[in-house]
């Protein structure tokens, strides 16, 4: 895991304001999450994990262990139970609202790769070191 405490930042994004509207976020947070460009790391401590998410806008750590559902507050404000597993290089991440919402983060030592799923509305962004 060579790519954990690696620094990457959003470079592409596509159809990321269909996925934000989808989950029902409104049109001001979509315009200002579709035109921010955040920072994203994995950090390991112990048993536990840290995802941070750094921009300009706002700035989150969610702290989890792997396989154990907690609560989350996500970037719009919704609370949510989440879910968070590792196989290999990709970091899966679901969240269970009134329907399902999945992001995998797969990561190389210089790109990670996301995809953002809500019910039919598929995003993709890409970040790099």
């Amino acid at each position: 895991m060579a790519w954990v405490g690696k620094k990457y930042t959003l470079y592409k994004s596509e159809n990321f304001e269909e996925y934000m509207k989808a989950l029902g976020v409104g049109f001001f947070l979509r315009k200002i999450g579709n035109n921010t460009t955040p920072t994203i790391w994995l950090e390991k401590k112990g048993d536990w994990y840290e995802f941070h998410t750094e921009s300009t806008f706002k700035t989150t750590i969610l702290r989890f262990k792997l396989g154990e559902e907690f609560d989350e507050e996500t970037l719009d404000g919704r609370e949510v139970k989440t879910i968070m597993t590792l196989d290999g290089n990709t970091l899966t991440q679901t969240q269970k609202t009134e329907k399902k919402s999945v992001i995998t983060r797969e990561f190389t030592e210089t790109e990670c790769k996301t995809v953002c799923i809500y019910g039919d509305v598929v995003s993709t962004r890409w970040y790099r070191v």
